[in-house]
């Protein structure tokens, strides 16, 4: 196993479990026989889901379940509301339970629990995979995979790096002129830049641009040592073991672009000053006065390829992400956000944060936690957002109308915000700490009426202008 992955494998604590959680509606329902079926043929010819976790004084390895039973890995369960309850609402107190309950150590570190009939003659399908197996990106590649007319990965390249760590190694050797040109670029081409360095046949020969960069690098590791710790909110404190989760009806996708395009800043911009209005929001609500006010949270950029998807493990970086939750005025917040978004274009914070994963991959737990814990200080949340695809997928011969998906928090953090678009939708989640914050439903419904302000604000402007009519 990786040294990033027996970073995330050793992460786990009593308050926060390193797994991913999802779940999908299903239209018509399907059978526990027939989610079986497909888990079997598709999603097993990935290897690391026949193989668990072994540890050792030197890490962690990677070994064939030799008892492994697809019955202990895929399950189905009834929902039983309380007189008065939707059954909505039982979901989502499940997703909680589970996102605390810990996977098996003793085989491998997924499960799939099965609700035949949600309602409406609807199943709802959860997914619980730890951390350690895939990062956000890898699992969506493994997601489709498994729907309708999916591609299988190569059967001979899985995974042919699990004994190196390509990005790891070389953040712990000096710096050459190599890796300062790979750590230019981040976002979207931190990927592509990675990928050609590793196997790039001759050398960076711009001495002005390896300086430049260089010292952004420099510049960059020193203001994440020297950040202060995050704002205090009601939202930051000691997490326990209990979780809640909430979601939203989603928003159109297109809306959400033109809204963009109006007010000339991107989805995502767009997106995160809704994400900051709606916690704002639920601050003053709580009679918590959010203004001026600012919490960071911390945001994973994705260091890989996405044709390489499938190879698993866990290839991202972090970067901390301002959000201006205290400024009410949405076109205020939304170009703030804009600004900070823009500051982190060229950040060499993105593979420093992968770094410290890779090393505290080799260190005992305590030494571990304790490095691991200036994430936690530094933040009052993770948060990611992940493209699915545009079309609606197919699974088993029934379409899965909705996804929805949780990402675990580490240390102290006890905030997860998760964004997704799927199907022409962009889906928000939460998932909180029961005693930080027992009600993340409070925030998720203000996320629709934060973007109603923009959506308004963007249909006053003189149509016509700048050619977006």
């Amino acid at each position: 196993m990786s040294k990033v992955d027996t970073a995330w494998l050793r992460m786990d604590t009593e308050a926060n479990l390193m797994m991913i959680v999802g779940v999908w509606y299903i239209r018509p329902g399907i059978t526990l026989a027939a989610l079986r079926e497909r888990v079997q043929d598709r999603l097993l010819q990935y290897t690391r889901f026949r193989q668990k976790v072994v540890e050792d004084a030197l890490g962690a390895q990677w070994v064939e379940d030799e008892d492994f039973d697809i019955a202990r890995h895929v399950v189905a369960e009834e929902l039983l509301p309380l007189r008065g309850q939707q059954r909505q609402d039982v979901l989502k107190e499940r997703v909680g339970e589970l996102a605390a309950q810990a996977l098996d150590p003793e085989h491998p570190l997924w499960q799939f629990q099965l609700i035949e009939n949600l309602d409406e003659g609807r199943s709802a399908l959860i997914a619980r995979i730890h951390h350690c197996i895939a990062d956000g990106i890898a699992l969506i590649s493994v997601m489709l995979s498994i729907t309708d007319g999916g591609k299988a990965p190569p059967p001979r390249k899985q995974q042919p790096r699990d004994d190196q760590d390509w990005l790891g190694d070389a953040l712990l050797r000096p710096i050459s002129d190599l890796t300062i040109k790979a750590i230019g670029l981040a976002g979207a081409g931190a990927a592509k830049s990675m990928e050609a360095w590793i196997n790039t046949p001759s050398p960076v020969d711009s001495s002005m641009e390896v300086a430049r960069i260089g010292a952004q690098a420099v510049s960059d590791v020193a203001a994440f040592a020297l950040m202060p710790d995050d704002s205090p909110t009601r939202l930051k404190g000691k997490p326990g073991p209990h979780k809640r989760v909430a979601w939203d009806e989603g928003l159109a996708l297109d809306t959400v672009k033109i809204v963009g395009k109006a007010l000339n800043a991107s989805v995502n911009d767009v997106l995160l000053s809704c994400v900051a209005g709606a916690i704002g929001r639920y601050l003053a609500d709580k009679g918590e006065d959010p203004t001026g006010k600012e919490i960071r949270a911390m945001v994973p950029v994705n260091l890989r390829p996405l044709d390489k998807a499938y190879q698993l493990g866990n290839r991202f970086g972090l970067v901390p992400l301002v959000l201006p939750i205290g400024i009410a005025n949405p076109v205020e917040r939304l170009y703030a956000v804009r600004a900070r978004m823009n500051e982190l274009k060229g950040s060499f914070q993105p593979v420093m944060a992968f770094g410290l994963l890779s090393v505290a991959g080799l260190l005992i737990k305590p030494v571990q936690h304790a490095m691991l814990g200036i994430f936690a200080k530094k933040a009052t949340a993770v948060m990611t957002n992940v493209p699915g695809p545009a079309e609606a997928l197919k699974f088993c011969g029934a379409t899965v109308e909705r996804v929805m998906f949780w990402v675990p928090q580490s240390g102290d953090i006890g905030v997860g915000v998760s964004i997704l678009t799927y199907a022409g939708k962009v889906q928000f989640g939460l998932i909180t700490d029961s005693g930080l914050c027992p009600d993340p439903q409070a925030v998720v419904d203000n996320f629709a009426p934060e973007f109603e302000k923009l959506l308004t604000l963007s249909l006053m402007l003189p149509w016509g202008a700048d050619g977006w009519d």
